[in-house]
């Protein structure tokens, strides 16, 4: 094979593979039933954000954008797969690339933290809109229907001056390699149809997502927001366990398998999109789930807060590579996962938790101290291990399983499950209500709440009162899509009518 032979052949490679993304983007939006690009272009942001809103705000434009849209990624992709049409293919490309580029521009965010796949000023829609623009100035278009000879011959024809190449019109071999792509798409395209029969389609791969829900008409207002270190965020902060799987169900073994089911990671990003629009900023994960959250901001250009609970390596006497690791990943705040500073505190190991928050500090982030057992932080405290804020369980036990108090022990939450019913059996998190409201009192630095329902076992209604009356400053909430809106309305609904808290807010 000469050079001009593998110059086409490449050529005709790095066409196929763009017009094959722009291909499968087209029908995994087509298969997906009431797919919509609404939720897009309603939580755009950048510079432009308003000409993206103004076009989800009517029924009637979305219902010609999204068939418009669907339609011109499949049909680029075709031409650009097949090659025909080339330049008309290139020029459309790049203009719907553009389109997705600044309804999420990558102009802010971190400068030395990026999220994979979308650095500053440069994401992976401008990247392919650039090779696009190669393709259209590019004399060569590598192997397509273009070059058969009646393209070729029509072409002469328009062109009269332009004489037909007879390398296209005479050689049966090279018409057959101008034909190769279209038995390429048949294959192609049967494998990616057959996975989404057995699968489902990925809907997020590339430019738009589906957002559906609730219906955030009914907002009240406003969420309240509060200083968490250099940051300010919103009183309700996003919890992470559902959208995780830790479901906290008793004995209902069932359970977390359910929630990992519902909450796909389709169906987590529309969730987030929702709680952000409804003002939700914040939101507080476990380590596993991090890249969802990295891939969730690359992919909708969000601007959410992350929390991140990293814990130690002790078998290996590595403290600090899952914190490392989560400063890598451009998280916003870091904090000492609840259940190994309980452990770390019960082994007498508090000299790890400092270290800890010394090393998150030291990389310029705001360093949290969670915990299920108010005794953990009562020690740090006399040993002077004072984090930047703490994340504590706050609940009342009144609620049917909690088990009876005098059967609590320090240190039991995330340990043994017993079966007597009179024990712990993951269905109480705050053990001691009245010693960690004493705690939370003189707190001198904010108090986040987290485990304000007891895990489904209080109503919002009561659980939120509760938390915030007796000091918190945040509350941490997991929350499904249909649960996004009325929670953040009882948050609104309790701040402005909180009578009986004593603790000054903090943030």
């Amino acid at each position: 094979m000469n050079s001009q032979s593998w110059k086409k052949l490449i050529i005709t490679l790095f066409r196929v593979a763009i017009g094959w993304h722009f291909l499968y983007e087209g029908l995994a939006k087509l298969w997906t039933v009431n797919w919509t690009a609404t939720g897009f272009l309603a939580n755009a942001t950048g510079p432009v954000a308003g000409f993206y809103h103004w076009m989800a705000s009517s029924e009637g434009l979305m219902n010609i954008i999204d068939p418009v849209n669907i339609a011109a990624l499949i049909l680029i992709g075709i031409a650009l797969f097949l090659g025909v049409a080339i330049r008309y293919a290139a020029i459309g490309g790049i203009a719907l690339l553009m389109l997705y580029y600044f309804a999420y521009p990558p102009f802010g965010g971190s400068l030395f933290a990026p999220a994979e796949g979308s650095l500053f000023l440069v994401n992976k829609n401008l990247i392919e809109a650039i090779a696009l623009l190669g393709i259209l100035l590019m004399k060569e278009k590598g192997y397509g229907i273009y070059a058969l000879p009646w393209f070729q011959l029509k072409k002469k024809a328009d062109e009269e001056q332009v004489p037909v190449n007879p390398q296209f019109a005479n050689s049966r071999r090279e018409a057959l390699k101008n034909l190769a792509t279209l038995p390429a798409l048949g294959i192609i395209g049967l494998g990616a149809f057959r996975e989404s029969q057995e699968f489902g389609v990925d809907t997020l791969s590339g430019a738009t997502i589906q957002v559906g829900g609730a219906d955030i008409s009914q907002l009240k207002g406003a969420l309240p927001k509060g200083k968490l270190g250099k940051h300010e965020i919103s009183r309700l902060v996003f919890g992470g366990n559902l959208i995780g799987g830790w479901a906290h169900s008793r004995d209902l073994i069932y359970v977390p398998s359910l929630f990992r089911a519902y909450n796909t990671e389709k169906k987590i990003f529309e969730t987030l999109m929702l709680a952000e629009k409804a003002g939700i900023d914040t939101i507080n994960i476990g380590f596993p789930t991090m890249e969802t959250m990295v891939k969730y901001r690359k992919l909708t250009g969000s601007n959410i807060k992350v929390i991140v609970q990293v814990h130690p390596d002790m078998e290996n006497n590595d403290y600090f590579v899952n914190l490392d690791k989560a400063v890598d990943m451009g998280m916003d705040i870091i904090q000492v996962q609840g259940n190994w500073c309980d452990w770390l505190v019960r082994d007498n190991r508090l000299d790890v938790i400092d270290k800890m928050l010394e090393r998150i500090r030291s990389h310029g982030l705001t360093a949290g101290l969670a915990s299920h057992t108010v005794d953990a932080l009562i020690a740090c405290e006399e040993q002077g291990i004072i984090p930047d804020y703490y994340m504590k369980t706050m609940h009342h036990d009144q609620y049917w399983s909690a088990h009876p108090m005098e059967n609590r022990f320090p240190f039991e939450v995330d340990g043994k499950k017993h079966l007597d019913h009179n024990r712990f059996h993951d269905n109480c998190f705050c053990l001691f209500p009245d010693r960690t409201v004493e705690f939370v009192q003189r707190a001198k630095v904010p108090v986040m709440g987290f485990k304000v329902l007891a895990a489904g076992a209080i109503t919002p209604e009561d659980g939120f009162k509760w938390a915030f009356e007796n000091g918190a400053d945040f509350i941490c909430v997991g929350m499904f899509d249909f649960q996004v809106v009325n929670d953040v309305n009882i948050t609104i609904d309790v701040l402005n009518n909180l009578k009986n808290r004593k603790r000054d807010w903090v943030a």
